[in-house]
This record gives C-alpha cells, sequence and structure tokens, in this order.
C-alpha cells in the first residue's frame, strides 16, 4: 500500500475536506484528489463520501484505524531515530565485566540496551537485527556490518594444582575444552562474570581467567598458574548506517578496550 496515498486519506478524514487536507499536505487539492482515487482503485472500493464534511465509507473505516496505527508506529521510530536514540549491543560477559563499561560511558546521550552472549554467538544477534553492535570473536564479517579488530583477550588456566572439577560459566563456554581434557572431571556452571572468578578463587574448581585479573590473584596467592593459556581474539561489529553516534560509540570502544587486550 502506498503510505503517501494512505496518509492523504487520514488527512482528508481527519480535517473532513479535500482542501483542509492539501493546506495540511502543502499539496495541491487536485493532488489530494488524485491520491484517493489512486487508493480507491488499489482496493477497489470508495473509501471516502464527498460530503461536507468527509468521511469515510464503511470499506473507509477499516483504513482509518490502519491509517492511525502506521502514524503511531512512524512517530516512535522518528522518536528514537532524534535525541532518543536506543543502541542496542550484544557484549561477552567478560567484556562487560572489565572494560566495556567506560566505553558507553564516553559517549552519553544514547539510551543503551546490552545483551550478554558467549563471544562466539554474539554475532547471531547483529544477523537477526536484534543487535546494532556486537563485541564478538566471529571475524567473519555480518551482511551490512563493518568490523574493527579490538585485539586479543588472553585467558590463564587458574586453580589448585590438585583440582578435579572445572568451573564454566555456562554451556556454551569451551575455553576450558580448548585448554585440558575434560573427559575426567566434573563441572560447575557460574554464569556470572563475578562469581566465577571467586568460585575460582574459593577452589571450587579450576577456569580460564581473564590475564590481569588473574596475574593480580596469583600475587597474591589466591591460585595458582596451571600452565596454559588462550587468546581470544576479539572484533566490533557495527551496523554501516553512517551513524555519527555509532562511529563515535566505535572509537570509545577501541579505546576502552586497548589497555585489556592484547595487540
Amino acid at each position: 500500500m502506498d503510505f503517501a496515498q494512505l496518509a492523504t486519506f487520514q488527512a482528508v478524514i481527519d480535517t473532513g475536506s479535500f482542501d483542509a487536507a492539501a493546506r495540511e499536505l502543502h499539496v495541491t487539492p487536485s493532488a489530494v484528489s488524485q491520491r484517493i482515487k489512486a487508493l480507491e482503485r488499489s482496493v477497489g472500493q470508495v473509501l471516502v463520501r464527498r460530503a461536507k464534511p468527509c468521511v469515510a465509507t464503511p470499506a473507509g473505516e477499516a483504513l482509518v484505524r490502519f491509517a492511525g496505527q502506521v502514524a503511531l508506529l512512524e512517530r516512535e521510530a522518528l522518536d528514537q531515530a532524534r535525541d532518543g536514540t536506543r543502541i542496542s549491543i550484544v557484549v561477552n560477559a567478560d567484556s562487560l565485566h572489565t572494560w566495556f563499561l567506560p566505553a558507553l560511558a564516553a559517549v552519553p546521550g544514547p539510551q543503551y540496551e546490552l545483551h550478554t552472549d558467549d563471544e562466539h554467538y554474539t554475532a547471531d544477534l547483529l544477523r537477526s537485527g536484534t543487535a546494532m553492535a556486537a563485541v564478538t570473536a566471529d571475524e567473519e564479517v555480518v551482511q551490512g556490518c563493518r568490523i574493527e579488530r579490538l585485539g586479543a583477550m588472553r585467558y590463564v588456566a587458574c586453580g589448585r594444582p590438585d583440582a578435579t572439577a572445572a568451573v564454566l560459566y555456562n554451556r556454551k563456554d569451551q575455553l576450558q575444552h580448548r585448554a585440558r581434557d575434560m573427559s575426567e572431571m566434573s563441572v560447575h556452571y557460574v554464569p556470572s562474570a563475578s562469581a566465577y572468578i571467586e568460585a575460582i578463587r574459593l577452589g571450587l574448581g579450576w577456569g580460564m581467567v581473564q590475564e590481569w585479573i588473574a596475574r593480580e590473584d596469583i600475587a597474591a596467592g589466591r591460585y595458582h598458574d596451571l600452565g596454559r593459556h588462550l587468546d581470544v581474539p576479539l572484533y566490533w561489529q557495527y551496523w554501516r548506517i553512517g551513524s555519527t553516534v555509532l562511529e563515535e560509540l566505535t572509537a570509545a570502544v577501541k579505546a576502552a578496550a586497548a589497555p585489556f587486550l592484547r595487540i
């Protein structure tokens, strides 16, 4: 359906005449008449009773409701596109727990909606359109997006040398499986970035800890370095739409990540 024709139809019903609708839309009365006739041809029904005032016919009444719904959605979209911009971002829990929030604080103004997922799955929300940007381990560029390499997050295997259990964030977490043979180990799932670290400190099991946290804890004697490490490359992918806010946020994300990630 032609939305210009639909908006013209709504203006005629709201104002009660073709002339008043023309003034509201800043077009000629002839243009209003042509749009209404074209709309009526497309639906095969007379939609406007030409009277004083103009009113919708029974066939046009359904379109009055539909036109109002479309206008409401349009206003909401425009509101979000202005100062009330809402930016939806998906980020892995470790980045969110450590370096990511200062990037958001550096770009005030937008409303942020954050989602968390394993870094190997975060790009899925970009593909689905749920998120506008993502911190991800996926180096395959999502269609319609730009990609920036942030660096590599190093994880160190930490815990007690005699640990027979492993601590994982959730069932998507495969870092421990990549670092050691897990076939003979029991597993604890602790889906909180801070609680995950605390579980290893308390001896619940061993796990993969971000390098800078591990360095401090090992020096303090909270647990041991078990002699394995893994580097996980991270990327920033975001919609390629020429948005000033997304460009500013990209610069802030790169600056915030730099002290925590290896080049």
